[in-house]
């Protein structure tokens, strides 16, 4: 279990992390999201005691990082892939980690076979692709069987096969009973994966609950009703209190009913449907939602505010 109290850090007159305090849980994967220069990164850091506080503190099962005997034993870790030694092989990079926590040599292997590795574990790593690198970064972080799992963007420079292993791997691990905490910009995959958000802007906390429980508040969710009578349906569902919303094409946009009661209804008045289906906002759009007033940079459409640049005068 991971649990920070108060957790403040100052960068000079910049304000990073501004008391934040939540605990991460054993027995799910908890999301860790916020727009770029939230604080996400600094907060991990400060977790794994690279960073030091400026107040508040952070402990990993009541204890701080520094006070854990064979650290990598207890918390496994992928911030950054890139720290590997690019002139040792995947196999010594890993072997010298396990060395200096008094892990097994033969876990190397092990987890080498795991991360998919096993045919380039004598090559240099600086000559990896990105998401072999990334899956070495995995391996680091599952080299001491710990029942802490923190992942920085995991996915990163992954293929589709290897985002749909890191996805269960991590299921797998938080089934185990073990605490995984996982950052991530691509909401869509973070979606399929986290039962628990934590959710961060400019350095604060925004929001500590459920995924299903996020995208409910934070979202609209309605049902859309295509008809080609259309007014008559109107009349109908204004009859029975229901206000829905003209959407073009012959669509309605109803809250506040399900799609079992709208087509009972129009059943009841023999109203032919072409389409009856209900609505639920993505991640993406309820993180959209409770993160606009916190984004740090804001980019803006040519369409909207025309070009800011000219052509260069060939005359010139």
């Amino acid at each position: 279990m991971i649990e920070l109290e108060g957790l403040t850090k100052r960068f000079g007159s910049t304000l990073a992390v501004d008391h934040l305090s939540f605990t991460v849980r054993p027995g799910m994967v908890t999301g860790f999201l916020g727009p770029n220069g939230a604080g996400k990164s600094t907060t991990m850091r400060m977790v794994l005691d690279l960073d030091n506080p400026t107040s508040g503190t952070v402990r990993i099962d009541g204890k701080h990082y520094r006070d854990l005997q064979e650290p990598l034993r207890h918390v496994g870790a992928l911030l950054d892939a890139k720290a590997m030694h690019g002139g040792r092989t995947a196999y010594n990079n890993l072997l010298c980690l396990a060395q200096a926590n008094r892990i097994p040599a033969s876990r190397v292997a092990e987890v080498l076979d795991v991360v998919g590795l096993t045919a380039v574990a004598n090559k240099k790593s600086k000559g990896f692709s990105l998401g072999m690198g990334q899956r070495l970064g995995i391996a680091s972080a599952l080299l001491g069987d710990p029942e802490i799992l923190m992942f920085d963007e995991p996915v990163n420079g992954l293929d589709p096969e290897g985002i749909h292993w890191i996805r269960n791997l991590m299921k797998t691990l938080a089934s185990q009973g073990r605490t995984i905490f996982v950052s991530s910009h691509l909401m869509s995959e973070m979606a399929l994966t986290a039962d628990h958000l934590i959710v961060i802007g400019q350095g604060r906390l925004l929001a500590d609950t459920s995924m299903a429980d996020f995208i409910h508040q934070n979202s609209r969710s309605y049902v859309r009703v295509r008809s080609p009578q259309q007014e008559r349906l109107r009349d109908i569902l204004h009859t029975a209190g229901i206000p829905a919303v003209e959407a073009g094409n012959g669509t309605l946009e109803i809250d506040g009913a399900t799609t079992e009661q709208l087509g009972e209804l129009a059943a009841q008045h023999r109203v032919v449907l072409h389409e009856l289906s209900a609505q639920r906002a993505s991640l993406e759009e309820a993180f959209m939602q409770m993160t606009a007033a916190t984004v740090e940079y804001h980019a803006h459409s040519t369409r909207d505010h025309g070009p800011r640049w000219a052509p260069r005068d060939e005359g010139a």
